[in-house]
């Protein structure tokens, strides 16, 4: 008997986990020992996929942590991440049974310095400038007295006062205010669409279309002045087809909107000052210039009547000039009363001599002569009697080689070709439609292989705007006012209720120098409406 039974086998009273309690422990053990954490590391893959939520992986050189922000979230981050950009990322740390792998749920995004901001700020530049935003030949001159500004900039700051101060020192003009706000997370999509809403006013409508666009903002830090280095602002003002001057920050503040626009200014007081010239100094010029013109047309009219004097002394006395023609009237008025009287004698002795030609006797002799050649035309019956009788000679000759036996002969050949013509026209006939309904059936069996109705059964969609066109990114969806979605089962309309019930878009607001225009709060979105399946146009086949 052994000292020491055998006891049972390690491990085997151990209590057993499923897995969902083996998970969820794992989740509460993570949650509660790093609820809130602060980390800082470069972004790696980045992923947004249709439902808006934002995956990305936080990296450094020997580790991957995989962070998720949902649609929420993403839309309050100040700053998007992207990959390459070094961040710091504050949130909460979770576990994902389905997967079995522990993420960050992100909460905002930082950037880690200035430095990575720099960093960023660099890239978006080249990208824009190898696109030809910043070329010199894309930017259009400033006109010399513009009669409408419109400002974009915040309608509470110093900045609309000093511009609308320096405008009323320089030259008064009509200004339109949109107000925007200039920094913060709302201020790029607002500054972009102020451009794009200044450029969309028609010319000679109730609103005025302004001239020139001055995009102003005070002095600030990199974080500040964020806003205007978005590539949405960036790509807004290159497409402005009105002259655009860019006020954003101090003399040292650079940003994205500086390269892109016509003109940049050092501050806002300086934008203005570009944008119109000083009315005094515009008087006195042309005061000025009439002084000299009335002067040179004095000197002109001076110089013109010294010039026809020299000139009148080298002209002869006009009695001079009228001596040789009125010697040679004399000399015709007196020999025309001779030259008229032979004149008269040469005539009278024509007509004489024309007159004694045309005596009776004359007349006669013609008269007879021309008788006996009328004599002469009873020669012509016998004439025609012979032409009768040789013509029907000729046609006796010809119906007798008409015979009725060589026309049917002859009609009979003709007949069985024209069979043989018409059997052949009817078999190649055949042939070609046959032929062709069988090109016919391969191009629709084509047209349905690579026809986009095909692709929506896999999932896919094609977005249209308002107006029927397709819709390739999300930039031109962003801008349209209402999206119609075609699926593989029907077609769905996003917006069209809230364009129908809801009040037009903010317009340029035309404010006095002394009260800036109020901004438009925005309106609530109407639920999508689903409409049935419209099947494309198809184009001809031949």
């Amino acid at each position: 008997m052994d000292m020491f039974e055998d006891g049972p086998a390690a491990g085997s009273n151990a209590h057993e986990f499923s897995v969902s309690e083996l998970s969820g422990a794992v989740k509460r053990t993570i949650e509660g020992e790093f609820g809130h954490v602060r980390v800082r590391a470069e972004v790696g893959r980045v992923s947004r996929p249709r439902s808006g939520h934002l995956y990305f992986d936080l990296k450094d050189d020997r580790a991957v942590l995989a962070a998720v922000s949902w649609k929420g979230q993403v839309a309050r981050m100040q700053v998007q991440p992207e990959e390459g950009m070094e961040v710091i990322a504050t949130g909460r740390m979770t576990t994902f049974p389905g997967q079995s792998k522990y993420q960050l749920v992100v909460d905002n995004v930082e950037p880690a310095g200035a430095g990575a901001l720099m960093a960023l700020l660099e890239k978006r530049k080249a990208m824009l400038q190898a696109e030809g935003l910043f070329a010199q030949e894309r930017k259009r001159p400033l006109p010399f007295l513009p009669k409408v500004i419109g400002v974009v900039t915040s309608p509470s700051g110093a900045v609309i006062r000093d511009i609308l101060h320096r405008l009323r020192d320089r030259f008064p003009v009509q200004v339109l205010i949109w107000p925007v706000a200039v920094q913060g997370q709302n201020c790029a999509p607002e500054v972009a669409r102020a451009i794009d809403g200044f450029n969309r006013l028609a010319p000679g409508g109730p609103v005025p279309r302004p001239d020139v666009l001055i995009v102003a903002r005070g002095g600030g830090s990199i974080e500040d002045l964020w806003g205007f280095n978005e590539e949405i602002v960036a790509r807004a003002a290159a497409g402005s087809q009105i002259p655009l001057i860019s006020a954003v920050g101090h003399e040292t503040d650079t940003t994205l909107i500086d390269f892109v626009s016509d003109r940049r200014a050092p501050t806002p007081t300086a934008a203005a000052e570009i944008a119109v010239p000083v009315r005094a100094e515009l008087q006195a010029w042309v005061a000025d210039m009439q002084a000299r013109l009335i002067r040179a047309q004095g000197q002109a009219v001076l110089s013109r009547r010294q010039r026809l004097a020299d000139l009148a002394r080298a002209l002869p006395r006009p009695e001079r000039l009228t001596e040789g023609a009125r010697q040679r009237l004399d000399t015709w008025g007196e020999r025309l009363p001779n030259a008229l009287r032979s004149g008269v004698a040469r005539r009278r002795v024509a007509l004489s001599e024309a007159g004694g030609s045309l005596r009776p006797s004359v007349l006669q002799s013609r008269i007879a002569r021309e008788r006996g050649r009328l004599d002469q035309a009873d020669r012509l019956a016998p004439a025609l009697a012979r032409g009768v009788t040789d013509r029907k000679r000729a046609l006796a000759q010809t119906a007798a080689r008409l015979r009725p036996e060589t026309v049917s002969r002859d009609l009979a050949r003709k007949r069985r070709d024209l069979d043989q013509l018409t059997s052949r026209f009817a078999t190649v006939a055949a042939r070609a439609v046959e032929t062709r309904r069988d090109r016919l059936a391969a191009l629709d069996r084509l047209r349905l292989t690579l026809g986009y109705e095909a692709t929506l059964d896999r999932g896919y969609a094609v977005v249209r705007d308002n107006a029927g066109a397709v819709l390739t990114g999300a930039q031109k969806a962003s801008e349209a006012a209402g999206l119609s979605i075609q699926f593989s089962d029907g077609t769905v309309e996003v917006g069209a209720a809230r364009l129908a019930d809801a009040p037009p878009p903010p317009a340029a607001q035309a404010a006095e120098p002394s009260k800036p225009a109020p901004v438009a709060k925005p309106q609530a979105k109407a639920a999508p409406k689903k409409t049935a399946k419209t099947p494309p146009e198809q184009g001809s086949l031949f």
